[in-house]
């Protein structure tokens, strides 16, 4: 959607169960010598300013990171991520996905990120200079044609607006399209929980096509009186060995919001 920008939610407690889960396995990834793809459906500008008036008018990164942080040790690489961005950008920085994937990847790992926002597309090419390969056109039509890339081994992120309702219609589709071409790759669908169910259909549909699927929710109190989204959903395919338990012990972190 154009007119979708993350920076009013930038750093909330759906980023920190999406991001910390990607950190970790692209740091896993990366423990082995071979190079990786990795591939972004919906990139964003990559790094956000939460002191920016945009950010402090949802208030979610003072429920998200800013309440969080504290949850990873100096090592977790999602931590590490966070602390590098804000080494260069400031105290008030906060890495989406394509910072945290450059930060994490090698100079023999290939990155490819969508972004159809004219303004956003023209952040994330500053920020990421050439470091990545930038598309501004449509992700998920993207990630079809990409797939698969080279190399094969690697990791691609579908992460919507759903401000379109259809979407929901689309992923199961999608992420079998893609799972069919490239049977190897760590492909990784974020998705909201809301108070009305919206996902609901979608993800029993993803849970009958495609049985080997991790998936992984938290619950969360809404950022706001009204608010609707009250959770995060990942579901992840050819899961790395050793996700589940991360995941659990993240879990065990939000339960205790």
């Amino acid at each position: 959607m154009l007119s979708y920008q993350h920076i009013y939610h930038a750093g909330n407690l759906a980023d920190v169960h999406k991001h910390a889960a990607l950190a970790w396995m692209l740091k896993y990834m990366t423990a082995k010598p071979k190079p990786i793809s990795y591939l972004e459906s919906h990139a964003g500008r990559a790094v956000y300013d939460l002191d920016a008036p945009e950010a402090k008018r949802t208030g979610e990164a003072m429920q998200g990171i800013d309440q969080t942080l504290s949850w990873f040790s100096q090592d977790h690489p999602y931590a590490q991520a966070v602390a590098a961005t804000r080494a260069v950008a400031g105290s008030t920085a906060y890495p989406g996905s394509p910072a945290i994937a450059r930060h994490l990847l090698r100079s023999t790992d290939s990155l490819h990120l969508a972004e159809l926002h004219p303004q956003e597309n023209a952040a994330l090419s500053k920020t990421m200079g050439r470091a990545a390969k930038v598309y501004q056109q449509d992700g998920l039509t993207l990630m079809r044609s990409l797939s698969p890339p080279m190399p094969r081994r690697g990791l691609m992120l579908i992460d919507p607006s759903y401000e379109q309702a259809d979407e929901y219609l689309w992923m199961p589709r999608l992420l079998g399209d893609v799972h069919r071409k490239w049977n190897v790759g760590i492909v990784v669908l974020w998705y909201p929980i809301l108070t009305h169910g919206a996902q609901a259909a979608m993800v029993q549909s993803l849970r009958r096509a495609l049985p080997e699927g991790l998936s992984n929710e938290v619950t969360f109190p809404p950022a706001r009186p009204g608010h609707r989204m009250i959770g995060s959903g990942l579901f992840v395919l050819n899961p790395p060995y050793g996700l589940a338990a991360e995941m659990d012990a993240l879990n065990g972190r939000f339960a205790s919001l």
